[in-house]
């Protein structure tokens, strides 16, 4: 079968408004050709491509996007799983969101050698402006703790760097539904030019995720609605709408659907909200304050908790009410329609 360019990725993905801003294609391009412009809501060419230029089959940023049509699978409420737990990190921590099982979960990795690096987005603490990076040490990881998801940003555009600059074996990576699809392409992927991911991703950790917002719509959106500056704001999190919290203020719950105008174009046809092509997927809602919701769905990832567990970084806990999970999971499902041909979350 004739392989497919960042032309076809083009013509089907990004002029469709259906592209995730996964970051995905940038990690994986051989010729390092693709990237993002500010302000672009797909990623750009150079011009140059291995297949198009030269005529040098390649199809790697094709085979890797989780909204091509032809990679297209059907969502059933939260998917299959192992097992469902609440879980907290035994160290408190005033950046954790939720219980910081997955901050713990990381760093008992990187402790043990389990991993070598973590690929997740850390923010600027000030501006609370995201980026997609390369984390190596525990230190690291819990200084970061807590970093927001919300706010769109290519995460696994630091992929690339983990892999093939720094040669990482070993890789854990964090991400919202749309990076945790394209990481499972990854991992299942038979072209050459992918395997060095295939084999370097050892753990993929999903987020829920209901939508996520464009950073500089939603500050200017904040300053209007709130009189609020990106460093006022001292904690967000997501839990039956957006929940701010800054010094001096009681907290403040928005609608998010009052929020549509700063949300990305691609998260109007993602119907995933769990992550299902996760190792193990986290979340806050199901559980009780101070409690991560884990769903654990395959063997590498209870393997992971288990480690925490026994080592006595995580408490797992009975205490998840998995219909909440479930009735907003079926809800955008229901709510969100790919175009024409695909059905991709």
């Amino acid at each position: 079968m004739e392989k497919k360019s960042y032309k076809n990725l083009e013509e089907r993905v990004w002029n469709t408004d259906a592209c995730s801003g996964c970051g995905a294609c940038i990690a994986v391009c051989p010729a390092d050709a693709l990237y993002y412009r500010e302000g672009d809501s797909h990623p750009v060419s150079f011009g140059y491509c291995k297949q198009e230029t030269d005529n040098v089959p390649c199809g790697a940023c094709y085979e890797v996007c989780p909204r091509v049509p032809e990679k297209s699978v059907t969502v059933d409420a939260i998917g299959d799983y192992l097992s469902l737990f609440g879980a907290k990190s035994t160290k408190d921590s005033p950046l954790y969101q939720s219980g910081g099982a997955v901050t713990a979960i990381l760093a008992h990795g990187l402790e043990n050698n389990l991993i070598d690096a973590v690929v997740t987005v850390t923010e600027d603490r000030w501006l609370k402006k995201p980026e997609s990076t390369l984390i190596t040490s525990t230190g690291e990881i819990l200084s970061y703790a807590g970093s927001r998801y919300s706010w769109y940003t290519p995460v696994l555009s630091a992929l690339k760097t983990a892999v093939l600059e720094r040669k990482y074996r070993a890789v854990a990576v964090v991400g919202v539904p749309c990076a945790v699809s394209a990481l499972r392409l990854m991992k299942e992927s038979d072209n050459d030019l992918i395997q060095p991911y295939a084999r370097a991703i050892r753990l993929i950790i999903g987020l829920f995720c209901t939508e996520i917002f464009d950073y500089h719509l939603f500050i200017e959106g904040m300053k209007e609605k709130m009189q609020a500056e990106p460093w006022d704001i001292t904690r967000m999190d997501i839990k039956g709408g957006l929940i701010i919290e800054r010094e001096g203020f009681i907290p403040e719950k928005i609608d998010l659907s009052s929020l549509s105008f700063c949300v990305r174009k691609g998260c109007h046809i993602c119907r995933d909200f769990t992550a299902i092509d996760a190792d193990i997927s986290a979340g806050s809602m199901g559980t009780p304050d101070g409690y991560t919701t884990l769903i654990v769905r395959t063997p590498v990832g209870k393997g992971f908790l288990d480690s925490a567990v026994r080592a006595g970084s995580v408490i797992l806990a009975d205490n998840v009410s998995p219909d909440p999970i479930i009735s907003h999971a079926k809800k955008k499902s229901e709510m969100n329609r790919l175009p024409q041909d695909t059905t991709r979350a």
